[in-house]
Formats: structure tokens, sequence, C-alpha cells
């Protein structure tokens, strides 16, 4: 193995935990069965690279194979590092007959029309996503495999998820995959977080909703002696409402861990008491971000408690229903009131 090789695999055994390196392994199927028996999980991970290593020097693998185990674990592990998402427009007539074959020979060759030196390796996992691992190159050098991009598409939507993306390279991902995919255009669908399940879940409606009803859901029955029915009643009838709107807002059950949302906010100063800032003519920007270990589940049990006020306010109720976190806020021209827009990039 060369130098380039042997770091990587370096790197990859650092960032696989021991617990999970068993089984990375053993799906890999590089390694005779007589060498992973030789393995002793018990030892320092810096024993274990060694020995991988000379294992690897033995069975005569090359960079390619390497990839090929860093993309294992990746893919079973996909909520690591930052993704973005974006959406493909404008699908041609029969860009929902597009098969995976065609869909990896035209990939490939699109964008290996656009830069010489790129590495790209296509997998489809088992919940039928494509993966795509892009190890990008310059004019005069080969790809650097240790800043490589991933791409997550599922064939048959308009959504891609991307990690690792330098934005000078972001124009040929972007060509190369409307062009394969058979869309006119692609573009930025606001939406980025660390865990790719929830992003993907948030876009694709894979939790439970809940619609708008006219009717109010029958209140389950209290086994106490009430003192006060007309008091009791009313506050039950309000906590189901306000538990009603946050499901509506939110969603019920369990929701995709999204971990925060950004509001750019591009409005006029308004105060009374601070007149040199009220008089300027330009905007007032500021930037509003919210964070939590899931930012839904926090803003769902803030309405259905009654710390937040119902129904959800368009600000909050939007990342669900729009499947976007992040948002600019201008003022509607004439009008003093505000309004959220779709930023373009």
């Amino acid at each position: 193995m060369d130098d380039s090789t042997k770091v990587l695999l370096q790197r990859l055994m650092r960032r696989i935990p021991t617990q999970m390196l068993k089984a990375t392994l053993d799906k890999w199927g590089r390694l005779t069965a007589a060498q992973r028996k030789c393995l002793d999980f018990t030892q320092s991970k810096w024993t274990l690279t060694q020995k991988l290593l000379a294992d690897c020097e033995e069975n005569k693998l090359t960079m390619k194979h390497i990839t090929e185990l860093e993309m294992i674990y990746v893919i079973e592990n996909p909520n690591q590092g930052l993704w973005c998402t974006f959406k493909l427009m404008d699908p041609e007539d029969d860009a929902h007959c597009l098969e995976l074959t065609q869909f990896k020979e035209q990939f490939k060759s699109h964008l290996s029309e656009l830069i010489r030196h790129v590495s790209i390796k296509i997998k489809k996992h088992t919940d039928e996503a494509v993966w795509i691992r892009i190890a990008w190159g310059e004019s005069f050098s080969r790809p650097n495999h240790l800043k490589p991009t991933y791409v997550v598409h599922y064939l048959q939507t308009p959504y891609v998820f991307v990690s690792g993306l330098k934005s000078k390279l972001k124009p040929l991902l972007s060509q190369a995959l409307t062009l394969s995919t058979r869309h006119q255009a692609i573009k930025d669908a606001n939406l980025s977080g660390r865990k790719l399940t929830a992003i993907r879940d948030l876009l694709m409606k894979q939790y439970q909703q809940v619609f708008p009803t006219k009717y109010p859901r029958p209140l389950s029955e209290k086994n106490q002696t009430v003192s006060n029915m007309h008091i009791e009643k009313e506050q039950a009838e309000a906590a189901a409402n306000r538990h009603q709107m946050a499901g509506e807002a939110f969603g019920e059950g369990v929701l995709p861990q999204l971990q925060s949302a950004v509001y750019q906010l591009e409005t006029k100063f308004r105060d009374p008491t601070n007149k040199t800032m009220t008089a300027r003519e330009e905007p007032f920007k500021c930037v509003v971000k919210f964070s939590s270990t899931n930012l839904l589940e926090s803003f769902r049990n803030c309405a259905s408690s009654g710390i937040a006020s119902t129904p959800v306010t368009p600000l909050l109720s939007s990342i669900p229903s729009k499947g976007r976190n992040y948002f600019v806020i201008k003022d509607n021209a004439p009008a003093p009131s505000s309004q959220m827009h779709q930023t373009h990039n």
C-alpha cells in the first residue's frame, strides 16, 4: 500500500469505535478467516491498527478497498458531519423511469467530463438510498481521499443530501446530478443538520403527522373527585386544544431529531425610544438560532404545555411543513409587516 492509503486506513481505524470494529470488518470481507480470527479486539487501537495494516499489505489491498471499508462505516453510521439538502427541479418526462444502473453510468460519465481527476464510488443501501463517495482532485493532482464528499439520493425523489462539499465544487456536482437524474435544475432546500436520518424523515414526511380537524378529540375520563366541574372541564378542554394544535404543527409520536433552526432578520428597526436606530434607512440585520437535541420535540412540548401560545406561529410551524430550518425574514414593501420567504443561493 502507498502512504496515502495507509494514512486513510489509520484515520478510519481511529473513527470506528472498537465495539463496532469486528462487525464492520466482517461486512467488509477483505480479510481472510484466519486473519479475522487473529485480531484481538481487547488490544489497544494502535495495536489493532498495526495488525490490520500488516494484513492489508499481505493481501495487496489498494485505496479502492480501503474506501469500501469507509463507505460501509459511514452508511451504517450516517448521523455524522454536517448534511445539507438540495432539491431537484423540473423533471423530464422520463425522470421517473430512471434505474440505478443508468444513474450510476450517467453520473460517473458526466462528472468525469467536468473534472479530470476524480474518484467516484456508488453503492445502494438496503433502504433504497444511493450512496456516492467522491474524492476530488485538482488540475495536476490525484483525488484527495482524505476529504471526500458524500452524496445520498433516493431515486424517484427530488431530494439530495450532501456532506463535505466545498463551495467551489458545488456547480460541478449540481450539473452532474441534474443531468444524470434527468432534471433541469437543482436548488438549495435550506435544510441542514448533523443527523441525516432526521432531515430525511422531515423532508419525506416519515413521521406521524396530525391533520387539522374541526371535531375535538374525546377526553379520557378521570376517576378522581372534581371539586369544580366547570373549571376542570374548561382546563381540560384548553389542554386538549393545545395538544391538538401542537400536534398539527409539529406531528405526533417520535419526531425527527432536528437540532437547530436559523432565522436571518433583515427588517426595519422599530423602537420609538431609539430614534437613531429607527431612523436608519437600511434594514436591521441579525441572526436568531434555536438549538436543542430535538428541536421539534421542544417546540411541541412548549405549545402543548402552554409555555408558548397557540395556534403555533408560522415562524416555527414552517419547519416541518416546509421541510426547512433556514429562513430569511424581510419587510414587505411598502407595508411595515414582515414575511418569510425562501432564500436563493
